[in-house]
């Protein structure tokens, strides 16, 4: 058995309660949402720690930062990371973990003085969790932006990415300059935390991606007629919020009946019109959102809510229209990566456990460009996006040793 390389770990631990104070809110909850004043100030220090290491630094046109050992920009890369930027109210370990080793299994490259066949780069990706979108940095890298969506990118409140990007002295269509050859990257591995309670609830401190869940997500709106909620009888009422409440109640059926044992659909968020506790609900307007592994399941899926709603919509009077948000195909991750990773955990007397992932990731993207594949680390409770979010250090230290291993196995 080949002796295994350790990462530093104190200095990944000083790193990971760093980076975790950077946007922190009273609440305790992270707020680095992409070109924030948080995620700027993020950004400011993940570069400062690039240059004390001695690695090189390049920010690519879509703003991803990269870390950069061995590079001569001939040889091909083997690129390891994930982002630092997170949903409002965030915990603090989302992507970031994967970011910080990705940094720290550089630095020890670096230090160990370890000769590589490849050039290895640690990239945090910009905007993965989707205030414009979702995997714009990765999207970028991999070529599937366009100017027309670049253009139409907005946030919740109506700002728009140039206008953002603009104003932080970036020039929003150098995004499309980020974009990398396939041949320039051989392979592409993700660190990340399951954000689900299945190693915590097997007593596995490794998971190895297998495959990484498609999705589709809408908003749908259901119309009906707002009335007066004391003089307007039940039989008369045309309340777009029964509508919903009736699909709600949908859901596991058409699940059970059109999709597979790893389907799932959430109705993340609702709004109801005109929203008054004595109106009968005129409009409600709602989030659907629903994942599986396979590509032919998703579209059976949508068919079948589609269905529904319409079905609904017309035996309570309403009016039933939406527009698709998103549409990500499910991939799978490469065998030889993950043999990679299977060999890596047992040089280090680790048994891993192969699994699915149920959260895209900036890896469903790279998939695209390059092989890929992912390592998970325990989720507490299964708590993420959320300042519940926790891994255990021991955890947080295997999977670390696990990754650097994997990548040197890849680069040398």
């Amino acid at each position: 058995m080949a002796k295994s390389l350790k990462v530093n770990f104190e200095r990944l631990q000083a790193d990971v309660e760093t980076l975790a104070r950077i946007g922190r809110h009273e609440n305790y909850s992270l707020y680095r949402m992409a070109f924030s004043e948080g995620d700027q100030a993020a950004r400011e220090w993940l570069q400062k720690r690039i240059q004390e290491a001695g690695l090189d630094l390049y920010v690519d046109g879509a703003a991803n930062i990269h870390a950069r050992f061995n590079w001569d920009g001939q040889r091909p890369s083997i690129m390891t990371g994930s982002h630092i930027d997170t949903v409002p109210g965030a915990g603090h370990l989302d992507g970031a973990l994967g970011v910080l080793v990705g940094l720290e299994c550089l630095r020890r490259f670096k230090e160990l003085g370890l000769s590589l066949r490849h050039a290895v780069e640690a990239i945090a990706f910009t905007d993965e969790e989707g205030r414009f979108g979702g995997m714009l940095g990765s999207q970028a890298i991999c070529g599937q932006l366009t100017p027309e969506a670049i253009y139409n990118a907005r946030d919740l409140d109506g700002m728009s990415l140039s206008q953002v990007m603009t104003a932080q002295g970036l020039n929003p269509t150098d995004i499309l300059r980020a974009r990398r050859k396939p041949e320039s990257v051989l392979a592409f591995l993700e660190l990340h935390i399951e954000q689900g309670p299945v190693l915590e609830r097997e007593g596995v401190s490794i998971g190895v991606v297998e495959g990484i869940v498609g999705l589709f997500k809408w908003e749908a709106t259901l119309k009906g007629t707002a009335n007066h909620a004391g003089t307007t009888p039940m039989d008369m009422r045309q309340d777009a919020f029964q509508g919903l409440a009736e699909f709600a109640g949908e859901i596991p059926r058409i699940l059970e009946e059109n999709g597979s044992a790893r389907s799932v659909a959430t109705i993340g968020r609702v709004e109801i019109f005109p929203g008054a506790a004595n109106v009968v609900p005129g409009s409600v307007k709602f989030s659907l959102d629903v994942r599986d592994t396979e590509g032919v399941i998703l579209r059976d899926l949508a068919d079948a809510f589609r269905r529904a709603l319409s079905a609904i919509a017309r035996r309570r009077g309403l009016m039933f229209e939406f527009e698709v948000l998103s549409e990500i195909e499910p991939v799978k991750c490469d065998p030889g990566l993950m043999e990679a990773i299977f060999d890596a955990a047992r040089n280090l007397g680790v048994e891993p456990l192969q699994m699915p992932s149920g959260a895209a990731h900036d890896t469903q993207i790279m998939a695209t460009l390059t092989r890929a594949g992912m390592i998970f680390v325990p989720s507490q409770g299964g708590r993420s996006h959320s300042p519940a979010e926790w891994t255990p250090w021991e955890d947080i230290e295997i999977g670390a040793n696990v990754a650097l291993n994997t990548l040197y196995q890849l680069a040398h």
